[in-house]
């Protein structure tokens, strides 16, 4: 796949999954946006990616989404694609003792800024550009722990589907739905940065693949579904989980 001279935004684009499709459409030859919470990580990440940008965001501020939009619209002329990355998850627990500000929280970060970022980066896009969103296999499937978690990227699959309807055919719109991966997303809900041997097992056994995803993963299917080779896709919400849905 190539993107050359592509115009690409990526929330929460300095870790984790972002950080991996930050650089795989650099590598495929796109111009980048690495927009992340943490500027000095995405000041790093975008001085290693030729003619990358760094824009320091809260995607939860609609302003500073909107002059996100604006900053990369002036840079470039436009823009061809967003990955809306940018998510977390709560600390592991049932729904019933997640604390409401965590709740609310978590709902802005993973939901509201998908909106945010449609909303304020639509009017820039060049007809046949892209939005893909990073939604999770949880959001058809929940688990037990991370029940408001899955609801919210339940959320973000049904966004995605609906706005493809609006937006079509001059922008298509996907989104992703990755399973368990060794990122940040550990820290976060688990509270550590490496899942005991026993809960991590137990993961993998669920996935006929035999292992977690990689954000490598994640980055080859979000490149797809904004790609020119797959042009008659939108509305589509991808599974990159090993057959875990289907075991």
């Amino acid at each position: 796949m190539t993107f050359q001279d592509k115009r690409v935004i990526v929330t929460g684009g300095a870790a984790g999954f972002g950080e991996a499709i930050a650089r795989a459409y650099s590598t495929a030859g796109a111009r980048v946006m690495v927009a992340d919470i943490d500027g000095a990580r995405a000041e790093a990440l975008s001085a290693e990616l030729d003619g990358a940008l760094a824009f320091q965001i809260d995607v939860t501020d609609e302003a500073r989404t909107a002059e996100m939009a604006a900053a990369a619209a002036d840079a470039w002329g436009g823009i061809d694609v967003v990955a809306a990355n940018a998510g977390l998850p709560h600390m592991a627990a049932r729904t019933i003792n997640v604390s409401t500000e965590d709740f609310d929280f978590m709902w802005a970060v993973n939901v509201r800024s998908v909106y945010f970022a449609a909303k304020y980066c639509y009017p820039h896009i060049e007809p046949g550009g892209a939005i893909v969103a990073t939604a999770s296999i949880s959001g058809r499937q929940p688990r037990i722990g991370t029940v408001p978690y899955a609801a919210s990227k339940a959320a973000v699959i049904t966004l995605v589907r609906g706005m493809a309807l609006e937006m079509a055919p001059k922008v298509r719109v996907n989104a992703v739905c990755p399973v368990s991966s060794p990122t940040g997303f550990d820290k976060v809900a688990m509270g550590t940065d490496e899942l005991p041997d026993h809960i991590n097992e137990a993961i993998i056994a669920g996935i006929p693949m035999g292992r977690r995803a990689t954000p490598d993963d994640v980055a080859s299917a979000v490149l797809y579904l904004s790609s020119d080779d797959a042009p008659f896709l939108t509305g589509v919400c991808l599974d990159v989980d090993g057959g875990r849905s289907i075991s």
